[in-house]
């Protein structure tokens, strides 16, 4: 018999002017979703959103997929970096009921190993209700980067990627036990937290 998962909702929000008016194709919510649903065992009920660079519309939109879509996670891509139109943290901000710091620091720990304008990045996350959510840096390279960590030659993990992280945040927020594969990401988990899948 096979393992049976709790369902997951996961939210996923590319933020980006040009691409929602269709100047150019988005490729942040495919990454997002390529890279989940590779990491993840749970069936993932996806809603996405691609939406422009307004603060306002940012925090509606993150409020509407915790409070009315039920959503447990959260991605959102794009809208990080210092240029005027890059709001995503302050909307992120705007909705929390509290900041969840280390994930951005982290981010930008994994980013500083290729490209020293990683400190130029904003990325945070926060929760709200029984939600996690997360800024993730813009190009699909760095979604994965960041939320795989980084391997040797030999695919020993060197640098823990941020989702090892986000099952136990999910689970001490009550929500859906998520599993995952470890060949893409090991969750990490206190030994009293882990439990064992019915199949």
């Amino acid at each position: 018999m096979s393992a049976v998962y709790e369902p997951v909702r996961v939210g996923v929000v590319s933020i980006s002017d040009r691409a929602s008016t269709g100047v150019y194709e988005d490729k942040g919510l495919p990454a997002l979703q390529d890279w989940l649903g590779r990491a993840i065992k749970n069936p993932i009920t996806w809603v996405p959103r691609l939406i422009a660079d307004e603060r306002s519309l940012i925090a509606d939109t993150l409020r509407a997929l915790v409070d009315d879509e039920g959503c447990h996670l959260v991605l959102t891509t794009g809208g990080t970096g210092p240029a005027p139109r890059d709001v995503t943290p302050e909307a992120t901000r705007d909705v929390a009921d509290r900041e969840m710091p280390g994930f951005g620091e982290q981010m930008r720990q994994i980013s500083l190993r290729f490209v020293p304008t990683a400190i130029l990045s904003r990325q945070t996350a926060v929760i709200r209700k029984q939600a996690l959510i997360l800024n993730l840096p813009g190009q699909p390279k760095s979604i994965a980067e960041t939320l795989e960590g980084l391997r040797d030659a030999e695919g020993r993990n060197i640098v823990p990627g941020i989702f090892a992280a986000v099952p136990y945040c999910i689970d001490l927020l009550g929500g859906p036990y998520l599993e995952t594969d470890d060949r893409v990401c090991e969750a990490f988990r206190p030994k009293s937290a882990r439990r064992v899948v019915s199949t």
